[in-house]
């Protein structure tokens, strides 16, 4: 089975564990912790050790019985799995509050995902001016052009959702594969398009469900 269908295949709840995976994997080789084991893995995570066990069978064998597993050896794996080892260029659209602060939000810290370009409509200030760490801001007119001589496949949209879908058009006319989403709407897009949609307030309210499920005791 190749990446491309493994990744297809693996359930939703799995791939959205698989950073966390990676995360600890990586601190645990930081901190010279050479072997763990599922029990350990869930008290770190808080996902239980039997989801743990599951999610890495869909892998194979990536650890022994009685042994555990090996912790460079999974932080190789998950990185890989992830393209941790690949530079990532990424084109934000729409540079309010929201963009901004993912802007100066340090990607490079963490991995290799970059933000390299943004956009924004003509009466967006910026426009027209880089940010402190040389990131171009372009007119959004600019952007099928641009994203077509470059080597970007993956964007983050976070404009109003009356312009979300008229942006994501865009976007997939442009060739990108992947957009992970903060407007609160759904985009439409082809099969062989990604979108990762995160709506903050949707968060929030779940949150303050659970908070007043639990007072309610």
């Amino acid at each position: 089975m190749t990446e491309t269908k493994m990744s297809r295949n693996l359930p939703k709840a799995t791939a959205k564990r698989l950073p966390q995976y990676y995360r600890l994997f990586k601190n645990l080789v930081d901190e010279k912790v050479t072997r763990t084991n599922s029990t350990i893995i869930s008290e770190k995570i808080g996902v239980d050790a039997a989801t743990i066990r599951r999610d890495f069978s869909l892998f194979g064998e990536l650890g022994r019985r009685g042994y555990g597993y090996e912790t460079q050896a999974l932080r190789d794996f998950f990185a890989d799995l992830l393209g941790q080892d690949q530079e990532t260029h990424i084109a934000l659209v729409g540079v309010g509050n929201l963009g901004r602060a993912l802007i100066n939000y340090s990607f490079q810290d963490r991995n290799k995902m970059r933000i390299t370009q943004a956009y924004d409509v003509a009466g967006n200030p910026l426009v027209g001016t880089k940010t402190d760490d040389g990131i171009p801001i372009f007119n959004i007119s600019d952007l099928e052009k641009n994203i077509k001589n470059s080597d970007i496949k993956t964007a983050i949209v976070s404009v109003r959702k009356e312009d979300a879908q008229q942006v994501a058009d865009l976007l997939v006319a442009s060739g990108i594969k992947g957009i992970l989403n903060f407007a609160p709407v759904r985009l439409y897009v082809p099969e062989d398009v990604f979108v990762q949609s995160i709506d903050l307030t949707k968060e929030l309210q779940t949150l303050l469900f659970f908070m007043g499920a639990a007072s309610d005791k």
